[in-house]
Parts: C-alpha cells; structure tokens; sequence
C-alpha cells in the first residue's frame, strides 16, 4: 500500500468518525435547554441545535423591576411574543456565550413548571 492510499483511507476515517460525533451530539443533546447570550445584552433559553445556531421552544429573559424597586426574572416564550416564532435562528457573530443548561437549574424547573424564574 503507497503513501496516497493511506492518506486517503485515514481521511475517509476521519471524515466518517466526524460525522459520528455530530450525529450522536444532535441525538444526546436534543432535549437539553440551553442559555445563549448576546451582544445587544439579550438572554434566550430554549433547545440549540447546529450546524446553524437555531433554538426551538426558545423563551427570552427578561429583567423587570417590581414595585418595591427589586428585579425579578420572568421567562417569555417567543411563541407568545408580538413577532411570535417557532424557532429563532442566531447570527454567530452576534453570540457572546452558549452553553447547556442543567435540568435542576432553577430556569429548567419553572419552564417545566410554566411560571417565572424565582428571585434569587
């Protein structure tokens, strides 16, 4: 076997074991909720999904101030928003930080829930 068969063959390699890894990342992250922060200052909560940055049952954080002067949290489902949407796709260049969210965190629990984020 020369040179350029085993380049070739550890390129198809490769190629086949990326391939797997995106694969099984999409099938095991399908229902973690993830955070995504951007530059304007905007916080969205949903389920992230590559190779476009797209968040599906996505909600927006927002911070509001109750009468006594305190903020509090409350989670607003874009499905509910005046430019309601099913999904919302990100411009990368636009994204500060993603990341997963863990099923105790205290967002997960009130969208399960169907109320607003508890003050800290």
């Amino acid at each position: 076997m020369n040179g350029k068969n085993l380049t070739f063959i550890l390129f198809v390699i490769l190629i086949i074991f990326l391939i797997g890894v995106c694969v099984w990342y999409k099938i095991s992250n399908k229902d973690v909720f993830s955070v995504v922060y951007l530059t304007t200052g905007e916080v969205y909560v949903g389920k992230l999904s590559y190779p476009q940055m797209t968040l599906t049952d996505a909600y927006i954080l927002q911070t509001t101030q109750d009468p006594s002067g305190q903020n509090t949290f409350q989670l607003v489902p874009l499905s509910e928003a005046l430019w309601a949407t099913k999904e919302i796709r990100l411009n990368r260049n636009q994204v500060v930080f993603s990341g997963p969210i863990m099923e105790t965190s205290r967002v997960v629990e009130a969208i399960n829930s169907g109320t607003s984020v508890p003050k800290q």
